[in-house]
């Protein structure tokens, strides 16, 4: 299969628009989809949590915290940048947001957006299906090209070179934020309480949006040769599978994303299938991080 078609959609989708770039403000349609999905989701999932905590309380009074819109364009970015801020001061990069407050604005923007939408369905298998291929999309991008570039571009060589630094920053980066907003309960109608994060609790780390960061950053990484070590593992892999010829090239990095981003869309889809019934019973694991799948764009 020719991965061309999805390389081209890939440019279209990162070039700057209208009207943002009549004033040289550098947003692009994959961002601004990325995050309107965050922040629906974001909303759906308050919807559906604040419905539970109804139910659970019965005919007792079930106290709720009134919510505002600082909070929930807090849990916005803290999900957004959360998990970048701790890799950027572990790896003494300065985050994103530190550098341009363009991408803050435009997720404050999709906030009040979705917030002041009066209707917004409930999550279900008709909507979620073809979304999970927009996630595989905005995700591939994240954990392809924004996480390995300050890692391989690093100022020190052995940061640089260590495949262990790139499968933490990923990890770190697309998961951080959603396990600090679970463990303050930020999407709960409730008051900010400290509580156990979905992601430690049994069975957690089985969730798709946990594993799939550092495995497709992983997989990149060995495709493009992004590093010394990747390059040599491709050199073993294609040796066992029987390639005793010239020495393996690495992939054209777009390719090479593409193709990542077909991955994601695959496993996105099958865990949309299963969380509705269409494959597998429902688990009964909930876990809030994997809500998302452009989350983190």
């Amino acid at each position: 299969m020719s991965l061309q078609p999805f390389i081209t959609l890939y440019r279209y989708a990162l070039e700057p628009i209208a009207p943002f770039s009549w004033f040289g403000i550098n947003v692009c349609s994959i961002e601004l989809v990325a995050a309107l999905r965050l922040c629906t989701i974001l909303r759906q999932t308050k919807e559906d949590l604040y419905a539970k905590h109804q139910r659970r309380s019965g005919d007792k009074s079930a106290p709720v915290e009134e919510r505002s819109f600082l909070r929930d364009a807090c849990t916005s970015l803290t999900i957004k940048f959360g998990g970048e801020a701790i890799i950027g001061t572990l790896l003494a990069v300065p985050p994103s947001f530190m550098l341009s407050g363009v991408s803050p604005g435009v997720y404050i923007a999709a906030q009040a957006i979705v917030e002041y939408i009066p209707v917004i369905p409930s999550m279900s298998l008709s909507t979620e299906l073809p979304l999970s291929i927009v996630d595989g999309f905005t995700r591939a991008l994240l954990l392809c090209s924004l996480i390995p570039k300050p890692v391989i571009t690093h100022a020190s060589p052995v940061i640089a070179s260590s495949p262990w630094t790139l499968l933490l920053s990923s990890l770190v980066i697309a998961n951080g934020g959603f396990f600090i907003t679970s463990m303050f309960s930020f999407l709960e109608p409730t008051p900010l309480t400290l509580t156990t994060p979905a992601a430690i609790k049994p069975y957690g780390w089985t969730a798709t949006d946990l594993w799939c960061a550092p495995f497709i950053t992983g997989l990149y990484a060995l495709l493009t040769h992004s590093q010394p070590f990747w390059a040599e593992l491709h050199s073993v892999i294609s040796t066992v599978l029987g390639n005793t010829g010239d020495k393996v090239g690495p992939m054209d990095p777009e390719a090479a994303r593409a193709l990542c981003a077909l991955i994601l869309a695959g496993m996105f889809s099958t865990r949309t299938a299963k969380n509705y019934g269409l494959v597998w019973k429902r688990s009964k694991l909930s876990y809030s991080g994997s809500v998302v799948g452009a989350d983190g764009f």
